[in-house]
């Protein structure tokens, strides 16, 4: 594919050639991502629907509440480990080598989870979410590293080519495997998800001769002595860990609720401990004391959007499956292909939002940052009182027309391109320049943030399956975004000057 879409040209490091008018190695991290996302999503379509189905049909049988809990945390813990991620690329092994150890771990974790026992699949999980943590946060590093000239024209151009790769990946997953993995055999979509990583992984080690040389250095190397520490330090946590586990289980007490609980906790108190960290940290000035300020608010604002927003592969996908009609002017479809529209829409909408933004720019209309944000939260609210309104028409045994969720993702695709790309031009604005690196996975921690209070209301036993479950955090929602609207007032002088 690569070759066929190259073109003589002066590119450097590129070989003369180019891919699209861009350095040659944009095409294999775009092929990386494109197939890590197909194994990702491929695999979460899946999740819920293999952890909630009965024994007999080939599932674990678990309860709802602990299904969508284990989906919970386990996305949490996939932004968490984000953090870890970079630190490794950063001080040990560099983004090129890390990149490559995470697609290898995500790959086996992938095909543990087709073996057929339940403990190797909670094993298979844990191991994607750490692989997951290590590529992905520095896959985007290297893209960045093929335009060494920081106002490269092309270097926006790539981004948003790589961000297709996101979306294609993200469509045809769900359509290929989660068709397998629900009619013909739920290990066997698993393995799927398996074989696309491997592809992937093949894809980034043929294209290590394209990549720039900065991605195979390591921007701040740790000292032997450092080193040693941190070892030591890994190797006592890992150690109480084995022993505490090793004990529960050989008591026979050992469930699935000792490791969601304190990885739900971890979630909740590690994104305020670093946000309590920044704030206090007196050697920022006090513009950047400021901006952690607004931050906060955004944060905030940010981890009610995703905490709705996360739920299309848990309390949407259960309703997809047991209370919608899977079929459409006479066709019929599995369950899991619901989680297509999404990425469907967001190729269809971005480009239009992109436009609309600068038209209205030109005419000095294009609304500020604050509003964007306010819009965004205000439509995933949105979308959960039509969800409370689908739920209230799937009463008794009636099964709703899957117009319904169509119209739901629509209305949060909307929500997500208002909300998320500002928010990342956000965090990178209001950065503190001590924390310039680590800001990025702040941002992620408000997706872990926001999970784990899902995670936390559903250990509880919160019931998923209710009109209360959707209006209450719609009401939430959409109170989060008229609250940043009427605060703006406030919140703006906060920003520094950003906007």
């Amino acid at each position: 594919m690569a070759s066929s879409l190259t073109k003589e040209a002066t590119a450097p490091g590129a070989g003369g050639k180019t891919f699209l008018g861009h350095p040659r190695g944009l095409a294999f991290l775009f092929l990386t991502e494109m197939w890590e996302r197909y194994s990702f999503y491929g695999m979460r379509a899946l999740l819920v629907l293999y952890l909630s189905a009965g024994v007999i049909d080939g599932g674990l049988g678990l309860d709802v509440a602990t299904a969508t809990a284990i989906y919970s945390v386990y996305n949490a813990l996939v932004y968490l480990l984000a953090l870890p991620g970079g630190w490794l690329g950063d001080r040990i092994w560099g983004p090129r080598k890390t990149t490559a150890v995470g697609a290898a771990i995500i790959m086996v974790g992938h095909f543990t989870l087709a073996l057929p026992w339940s403990g190797s699949f909670y094993l298979g999980l844990g191991l994607i979410a750490a692989g997951s943590g290590l590529l992905k946060a520095n896959i985007s590093t290297m893209v960045g590293h093929l335009y060494p000239e920081k106002n490269d024209p092309r270097r926006d151009a790539g981004f948003s080519i790589f961000y297709i790769a996101i979306n294609v990946g993200a469509f045809f997953a769900p359509l290929t495997i989660g068709t397998i993995g629900q009619t013909v055999n739920w290990h066997l979509g698993f393995a799927m998800a398996g074989v696309g990583m491997a592809l992937g992984l093949a894809c980034f080690l043929f294209g290590f001769r394209y990549l720039s040389d900065e991605s195979n250095v390591v921007p701040a190397p740790m000292g032997d002595d450092e080193k040693r520490a941190i070892w030591k330090k890994s190797a006592i946590w890992a150690a109480i860990a084995l022993v505490f586990y090793g004990a529960t289980g050989a008591g026979g007490l050992l469930t699935v609720n000792w490791l969601l609980w304190p990885l739900t906790i971890l979630g909740l108190v590690l994104p305020i401990w670093y946000l309590v960290k920044m704030k206090r940290d007196r050697e920022l000035s006090d513009t950047e004391q400021s901006r952690v300020s607004a931050y906060i608010w955004f944060f905030l604002v940010a981890a009610v959007f995703w905490a709705i927003y996360d739920q299309t592969g848990s309390t949407l996908t259960l309703f997809a499956q047991n209370d919608t009609t899977n079929t459409l002017f006479g066709f019929e479809f599995p369950s899991s292909w619901f989680q297509s529209l999404n990425p469907l829409y967001v190729m269809a909408l971005a480009p239009v939002a992109a436009w609309l933004w600068i038209w209205l720019n030109k005419r000095g209309k294009e609304p500020s940052t604050l509003s964007k944000f306010a819009n965004g939260v205000f439509l995933i609210g949105l979308s959960f009182f039509v969800m409370m309104l689908a739920q209230a028409a799937a009463s008794g045994d009636a099964k709703v027309t899957p117009l319904w969720l169509c119209s739901v993702y629509l209305i949060q695709t909307i929500g997500e391109l208002t909300l998320s790309p500002v928010g990342l031009s956000l965090t990178t604005k209001l950065a503190p320049e001590k924390y310039g690196s680590q800001m990025m996975g702040v941002w992620f921690l408000a997706v872990t943030a926001g999970d784990s209070v899902i995670a936390l209301l559903q250990l509880i036993g919160a019931p998923t399956d209710t009109e209360w479950w959707f209006a209450s955090q719609g009401a939430l929602a959409v109170l989060a975004g008229v609250a940043v609207f009427m605060f703006r007032k406030k919140v703006k002088p906060l920003m520094g000057g950003v906007h």
